[in-house]
C-alpha cells in the first residue's frame, strides 16, 4: 500500500491544477503608461482565447505577421473569438518609436512594453516573432518565426477548442 502513496500524491497534485499554468507575474507597461500585470493579463484566457505577440519595430516578420491577423480580424472574429496583445520588445533606445508606429499603423489591439524583456524571458522566448495563445489558463499554441500564411495555423488553433 505504501508504494502507491506516491504516485496518487502526484495524480491528485496534478488534477487539482485542472491543467491550468502558472504564468509569470511580470509588470509591464501599456503605451498609456498603465501598470499590467502578465499573470493576471493570461487568467483572463478563460472565456476567449488570449493572443500574446511579441514584436518590435525594427522586425520586419513580426510586422508583417500583425498586419496580416489583422487585416483577418473582422472576418475571423465571430468564428473564432479572441483578444489580441502585442507585446513590444523594443528596448529603452527604441521604445520611443513604438506609440507612433502603432498609431501609424492602425492597429487598435492592446500594446505593452517588455523594455527589458522581463516577460521574454520568464517565458524562454528567444526570438520574434513569437507568438502564443492561451486558453482556460493554459497555452494552446505557440510559433516562433513568420512566413506568409502562417496566420492560417494560428486561426486553426483558435477554432480547436
Amino acid at each position: 500500500m505504501k508504494s502507491w502513496l506516491p504516485i496518487v500524491t502526484v495524480l491528485l497534485a496534478c488534477l487539482s491544477g485542472h491543467g491550468q499554468q502558472q504564468f509569470p507575474s511580470v509588470r509591464l507597461r501599456d503605451m498609456d503608461g498603465r501598470t499590467v500585470d502578465f499573470a493576471d493579463l493570461a487568467a483572463r484566457g478563460r472565456d476567449t482565447a488570449l493572443v500574446i505577440s511579441f514584436w518590435a519595430t525594427w522586425c520586419v516578420p513580426c510586422i508583417a505577421e500583425l498586419d496580416n491577423i489583422t487585416d483577418d480580424l473582422a472576418d475571423r472574429s465571430p468564428d473564432t473569438p479572441f483578444r489580441l496583445v502585442g507585446v513590444s520588445i523594443d528596448d529603452t533606445r527604441t521604445s520611443h518609436r513604438v506609440k507612433p508606429f502603432v498609431r501609424g499603423k492602425g492597429w487598435d489591439f492592446d500594446i505593452l512594453m517588455d523594455t527589458n524583456s522581463e516577460l521574454k524571458r520568464a517565458l524562454n522566448i528567444t526570438d520574434v516573432p513569437h507568438m502564443m495563445v492561451i486558453r482556460s489558463g493554459r497555452v494552446i499554441y505557440r510559433r516562433t518565426g513568420y512566413s506568409a500564411g502562417a496566420e492560417e495555423e494560428l486561426f486553426n488553433a483558435l477554432r480547436s477548442r
